[in-house]
């Protein structure tokens, strides 16, 4: 068998690169070893500026829609703001990575779920022991996918962990995103309303693992959920990447989850999934019509679109580790909640692109972290442990 493009998982990112790449006329390849749909640990949040990098609405598998940030100090200071526009869309990766997997399926890609995997090099892989020659293979397999290894890419990740489950639904959320800063160190636990549940976690620097059960339960008896109603808890690790890991190499390159595009303060991949497939396509369009050597377009892509966000969030991390109140003093401001809103929203590009009295704000907590210790040095070494 003979593909254009194989993209190596259907998660997000590799779902809507197919989607992409199929739309533009060409022959994608999309394999998976898990049949669909199917869980996938994740708080499920969709920001406003992921769902407008898409080229459609994911509205048939969003359950709920928040406007309301709930925001807390390790259980002490709180704030609460509305925003004027939804903040995020909340949904189930079983829906969703589900409901892109088909969009993709429907745009002319050849979907194939449930199969065996293996042999993945930068021309070709096997999948259920049929050989597949393709012209570029993409690896999207997630943080705990083989692909990029087999193909001599990504590796330099540091990686955080998270704990989660769901519990019966609780109307008092409905609408509103539940923050908890520094209830685990490196990061913050959350309450996510789904359509008949609530998703509660807890997520930190990767020393934190012996410590999220605990953590967990006590940020369900702070918010009056039931600690021993949990279904489906899971745990997982959140992949970050630094920047001298390799994302594209010839006919080759990594996307996603499996690149280590995961932000390190909030700990969002779905932005950067749908980002690094929409940076993609043009790279692999001009490799396969013959106007490029190869896919290193695309790490460059990737320098100049995500790399500023990726340091920006090691900033916020390392001020709100080494000096929380006075951060959260600053992040509580109003104006500094605008300056949120509106980059969640998609309506501001980049923290630093912030004018007027929001980007007086937004330079104050820098400020913090340059004293707390550089962001960009956050950026090149692994986070603070505890």
């Amino acid at each position: 068998m003979e593909v254009d493009v194989a993209i190596v998982g259907g998660g997000p990112a590799g779902s809507t690169a197919a989607y992409r790449l199929a739309t533009a006329g060409t022959h994608v390849l999309v394999v998976d070893r898990t049949a669909f749909p199917r869980d996938k640990p994740c708080g499920g949040g969709v920001t406003g500026r992921a769902a407008r990098l898409l080229p459609f609405s994911i509205e048939p598998v969003v359950e709920d829609v928040v406007d309301r940030l709930d925001c807390r100090l390790r259980y002490g200071p709180r704030f609460v703001r509305r925003a004027r526009a939804p903040l995020a869309l909340m949904t189930q990766r079983r829906r969703l990575d589900h409901f892109l997997l088909r969009k993709a399926a429907e745009a002319g890609a050849d979907v194939r779920d449930g199969v065996k995997v293996a042999d993945v090099r930068a021309d070709s892989l096997t999948v259920d022991g049929e050989e597949v020659q393709a012209r570029i293979v993409l690896a999207a397999d997630g943080c705990n996918g083989t692909a990029a290894r087999a193909l001599g890419l990504g590796g330099d990740i540091v990686h955080g962990v998270a704990l989660e489950a769901n519990y019966p639904y609780d109307a008092r959320y409905r609408g509103t995103m539940v923050v908890a800063i520094g209830v685990v160190h490196g990061g913050y636990g959350w309450i996510f309303p789904k359509g008949d549940h609530v998703n509660v976690g807890v997520g930190g620097n990767e020393s934190e693992a012996p410590h999220l059960r605990a953590r967990l339960r006590r940020l369900c008896e702070e918010y009056g959920v039931d600690p021993d109603a949990a279904r489906d808890l899971r745990g997982y690790r959140l992949p970050m990447r630094r920047p001298t890991s390799s994302l594209a190499r010839g006919s080759a390159a990594v996307l996603g989850d499996a690149a280590g595009l995961v932000d390190p303060f909030s700990g969002d991949g779905m932005y950067e999934a749908f980002l690094s497939s929409l940076l993609i396509v043009e790279p692999a369009l001009d490799l396969l019509a013959g106007r490029a050597a190869g896919l290193e377009p695309y790490e460059q892509a990737v320098a100049r679109r995500i790399t500023p966000l990726t340091a920006a969030g090691w900033g916020a991390k390392v001020a709100f580790e080494r000096f929380p109140r006075t951060t959260f003093a600053l992040a509580r401001l109003p104006i500094t909640f605008r300056a949120l809103e509106k980059l969640v929203q998609g309506d501001l590009g980049h923290p630093g692109a912030a004018a007027g009295l929001e980007k007086g704000a937004i330079r104050l907590i820098y400020a913090v972290a340059r004293h707390a210790g550089d962001p960009g040095r956050a950026f090149k070494a692994a986070p603070a442990q505890s």
